[in-house]
């Protein structure tokens, strides 16, 4: 039995119960890789694979409502922050949550299996959300705010970070109740949270002005927000930053709703407009993601099908909105480094089948798409809520990306390497994790009906997620269905020995294959 990472690996399960099914199918031409030629194309950052926790479920409030909703959901009446939730939005799409409880030992079990990781918290709640620096919590959200943050939800993360090997991402209130008179952003909520932060024994990593300043009136701004306003005030947040915080990263500008995915909105502000009117004074520039807004969000235009899930127009949309990201970052930050900061399924808490096995495909080739461009880090929305969740919110238990993601943990390193573009099998490659000279590749056939193969000169052990729905939320690796132990243990990652040649991805399969014998220079 070889061992690596803290898991067993099984050899000689049968290759037949990887494939999915023993019945024929159609085949493409193999695609013949050596995995000891592949050069190295750049590095990631080792907490690149990181998660996002909303503000709201840090409080309390009301967040986007699951599509199947439980009968013994909370009321809103009575609840903490329950009236919080953004501007002008629909109210009916939402539904109370009690504050996450962060010191769940599952939670943290699952968490810290994927750090490192950066854990932000924030989202549009977050604008708008007061921080009580004292033992007393007021029973309301003061003037100018919607949410109360205490000091006890915020040690909660702070241990919650801790416990899981994650460094904690913010951002600042900017709503009406932070300003002066003359509508000012003025630091001393973001001075207060610093400080407690740092007294509780933690640490703030980065963080970023405002949660999506493309749309700032949704988030809570005041009325009439434009660039100049964002410019006047990210001006005075960098200033507080490098002379209170300077160890901090700060993040920018955090935009959103520039491509497919945008609502039409009367208050938008372009990225372009935010970055020339703050000077773009950034250590890393951030952006979001979205593909489409959810069923949720019925009635506005970008929309997606479970049909299109695997279709390369829908998982392309990954490297569309990056390359217009991209090109603001070469003009206004050159040389920054890159992060994704909050992306899932779709907007709006996700489509039904974003907790299935069907948006693994995406998931995935998200990660691999962006590795593959440079992107240093990408925070997966949500960690624990509505339907974009890596775990179901109310058992916690790990829905079918998450295991994929506990894969890329294992055996991605942060080395990249180029496998090339190849028509009819999406392909990556990085070191393998913690093996020096190895080499992981991931192979997503997103084909329906035709199998893909790859040709390898050298033996490879090999890690097939499958499942006999695609919209169900079981998974199974190399036919084993995967579980949770009786202990909430991690089960066994058990992997097929496949031997040099012909390698066999089945249709609607993922596989992760490692060559422990590559000798590639790049992965020494």
């Amino acid at each position: 039995m070889a061992k690596f990472g803290g898991f067993k690996v099984g050899i000689g399960i049968a290759i037949a119960a990887l494939a999915g099914s023993q019945q024929a199918v159609a085949q493409a031409p193999a695609l013949s890789i050596d995995p000891s030629q592949l050069p190295g194309i750049g590095t990631i950052d080792a907490r690149f694979q990181s998660y996002n926790v909303e503000m709201v479920e840090i409080t309390g409030g009301r967040f986007w409502k699951p599509y199947r909703t439980s009968a013994s959901a909370p009321p809103d009446r009575g609840g903490d922050n329950a009236g919080n939730v953004p501007a002008d939005s629909n109210s009916d799409l939402y539904a109370y949550r009690p504050p996450i409880d962060l010191s769940n030992p599952r939670l943290r079990t699952l968490a810290a299996a994927l750090g490192p990781a950066y854990v932000r918290v924030s989202g549009a709640w977050a604008n708008t959300t007061y921080f009580a620096d004292s033992g007393e919590v007021p029973a309301t959200p003061p003037d100018g705010f919607r949410a109360v943050l205490s000091r006890a939800r915020w040690k909660g993360v702070i241990d919650f970070a801790r416990a899981a090997g994650a460094e904690i991402v913010t951002s600042m209130a900017v709503g009406p109740g932070v300003r002066d008179v003359a509508g000012r952003w003025q630091s001393d909520q973001a001075r207060r949270l610093f400080a407690y932060t740092r007294s509780a024994g933690g640490r703030i990593a980065a963080v970023e002005f405002m949660n999506e300043p493309t749309l700032p009136a949704m988030g809570g701004a005041p009325k009439g927000y434009d660039a100049a306003a964002y410019g006047r005030d990210f001006k005075a947040f960098v200033a507080f930053i490098r002379g209170s915080e300077p160890d901090v990263i700060v993040l920018g500008p955090g935009s959103i709703s520039e491509t497919a995915a945008s609502p039409s909105s009367t208050d938008f502000i372009s990225a372009r407009d935010l970055l020339a009117a703050s000077g773009a004074a950034i250590d890393a520039f951030s952006y979001h993601h979205y593909g489409a807004l959810s069923q949720r969000c019925s009635g506005i235009p970008g929309q997606t099908t479970p049909e299109a899930a695997l279709s390369e127009s829908w998982l392309s949309s990954t490297e569309q909105t990056f390359a217009f990201y991209k090109s603001l970052r070469d003009e206004f930050a050159p040389g920054k480094p890159i992060w994704l900061t909050e992306t899932g399924e779709t907007a709006c808490g996700g489509n039904p089948w974003a907790s299935t096995f069907l948006d693994t495909f995406r998931y995935l080739d998200q990660l691999g798409r962006l590795a593959r461009a440079g992107v240093q880090i990408v925070a997966h929305n949500t960690l624990a809520a509505s339907d974009y969740g890596l775990l179901d919110e109310n058992t916690l238990r790990p829905r079918p990306s998450y295991w994929a993601a506990l894969l890329w943990r294992r055996l991605m390193g942060e080395t990249v390497l180029d496998a090339g573009v190849h028509k009819g099998m999406h392909l990556y490659a990085h070191c393998r994790r913690g093996v020096p000279g190895a080499v992981t590749l991931l192979a997503i056939n997103t084909n329906r009906t035709a199998a893909a193969s790859l040709r390898l000169p050298a033996a490879s052990e090999r890690y097939t997620l499958s499942a006999d729905d695609l919209q169900g939320t079981e998974v199974k690796l190399n036919g084993t269905a995967l579980a949770l132990g009786p202990n909430d243990d991690l089960p066994r990652l058990s992997a097929v020995t496949s031997p040099p040649g012909l390698v066999e991805i089945a249709p609607s399969t993922i596989a992760f294959l490692t060559v422990a014998d590559a000798g590639n220079a790049a992965c020494n």
